[in-house]
């Protein structure tokens, strides 16, 4: 390849294993594959490492660590010791593209926020790492200034210790929306309400997999995080309608609770109804997908070594379905194991922390079912009514959608090409889902046959000022 004639080859990267985000399932991977003598670069988005689990944990002071929990302060020791690898972490820096190259392994594309600077990275192997997003929720009103997701409030608080202005109202279902509830109650929010909209019919769907989960990590640690939220805010549960009422921002929230009307004065509206695998970067370098009808989600299909079909490509974490923070670490581990062995440094240790692992990717992942049973999220906040915009970046709403569907328009390729749904700056994921499902409603198919948008880099937005740096 040739670099531009005025960018010195030196700002043109190359290493055995370019990892793709700096949370648990990164940090373990470039531990170990670090120690196994390969050459890693870890390109992360944030100023820091720790991903969106850990955000700041080297960072924090003793009074904000204990708001955040014991959870949160396990990544202190996972943080230290990546900080300690030889590994180059590049903060600050966004993988816009990824192309597999014919002669074996795959180019890279960086983006620096810091200083304005893009560079490529050829790397033999890429472990994407980039976790999970929040899965869309669109409701009448949720563009209006003063709503924004649950997850968007936890990195404000992460990152700057900041926290919302009451009245404050928590909406949707998951174990994040009770998690955050409780983080903001030991900081001092006061919280006007929770409005808990998971289907109570869930519950009965759930009981087939609560044993599993009665013997899980998740159990005990869930009842005292309900137990103590409880004891300090009201929590509407069963809630089945949900809008966000103002002029020029929010003043009211308004839902449905037992059958009536009700509404709630507030400043501030936080919504959440869970995590989906971040699939953007490995659709784009054509790792191939499937969709879960339980998880209700886009998956990519790994072999037991987390490899892709892609040569050279392996997804560990929540990338690759979703399981928190332990399951990541350990899908880490193993993805860089593999990776070490492909590169011939297997060493006699790591059949050790192989099974060491294994058991601790089984042990986490213990209780995940009776989780996706109970939190699966109601059909109508999937797939709203037609005056709700479900694509912010152009403002398509639901209704525009089911219009395309019901003209014959096919999936959700063709519908991005007539309404522009998913062409915006997010492309695609915040209303990625969102079409595909209704797409699928109205054809009256799986969303796994009306598939979902094809992605093409730059999957994140890059200046053509940084594309120009890259040279030929």
């Amino acid at each position: 390849m040739n670099a531009h004639p005025g960018l010195p080859e030196a700002r043109h990267k190359t290493c055995d294993l370019l990892i793709i985000g700096a949370g648990p399932a990164g940090m373990a991977a470039a531990i170990l594959a670090a120690e196994s003598g390969l050459s890693v670069i870890v390109a992360d988005e944030g100023s820091g490492p720790g991903g969106q689990i850990y955000r700041h944990c080297l960072d924090q002071n003793a009074h904000m660590a204990s708001v955040l929990g014991r959870d949160y302060q396990k990544g202190r020791a996972l943080a230290t010791r990546f900080a300690a690898a030889q590994a180059e972490h590049l903060s600050q820096t966004t993988v816009f593209m990824l192309e597999p190259q014919p002669e074996g392994g795959v180019l890279a594309g960086l983006s620096h926020a810091a200083d304005g600077t893009a560079q490529l990275c050829r790397a033999r192997h890429v472990l994407i790492a980039t976790g999970a997003l929040e899965r869309p929720f669109p409701i009448a009103g949720w563009t209006l200034p003063g709503v924004m997701t649950a997850g968007a409030g936890q990195t404000l608080m992460k990152a700057g210790g900041l926290v919302p202005e009451g009245p404050l109202v928590l909406a949707g279902s998951g174990p994040l929306l009770m998690l955050l509830a409780a983080q903001y109650l030991r900081a001092g929010v006061s919280i006007a309400a929770i409005l808990e909209t998971t289907p109570l019919a869930n519950f009965s769907g759930a009981l087939r997999s609560l044993p599993g989960f009665l013997f899980s990590r998740y159990a005990l640690k869930g009842a005292v995080l309900l137990g103590e939220v409880l004891r300090k805010a009201k929590v509407f549960w069963g809630v089945t309608g949900l809008s966000a009422l103002g002029e020029t921002r929010l003043e009211t929230v308004a839902f449905r609770h037992r059958g009536q009307e009700r509404r709630i004065p507030a400043r501030q509206l936080l919504l959440h109804q869970g995590v989906v695998p971040q699939v953007n970067l490995a659709m784009s370098a054509g790792v191939a997908h499937r969709w879960s009808e339980q998880r209700l989600a886009f998956e990519p299909i790994l072999s037991a070594e987390f490899a892709t079909n892609v040569e050279g490509i392996f997804i560990a974490g929540d990338t690759g379905g979703i399981g928190g923070a332990d399951a990541a670490e350990a899908s880490g581990t193993l993805a860089a194991l593999a990776i070490a062995r492909r590169h011939g440094k297997a060493q006699p240790h790591h059949l050790a922390a192989e099974a060491c692992a294994r058991s601790g990717l089984s042990s986490a992942l213990r209780g995940r079912d009776f989780l996706d049973r109970l939190y699966r999220p109601a059909e109508h906040f999937r797939k709203p009514a037609d005056d709700v915009i479900i694509c912010r970046c152009e403002e398509v709403t639901a209704g525009q959608i089911r219009a395309l569907a019901r003209r014959g328009v096919q999936g959700p390729n063709q519908a991005k090409a007539f309404s522009r749904a998913g062409m915006g700056p997010c492309q695609a994921r915040q209303c990625g889902l969102s079409v595909c499902e209704l797409m699928a409603e109205v054809q009256g198919c799986s969303p796994g046959e009306a598939g979902h948008m094809r992605i093409r880099a730059p999957v994140k937005p890059v200046t053509v000022a940084q594309m120009a740096q890259l040279g030929d």
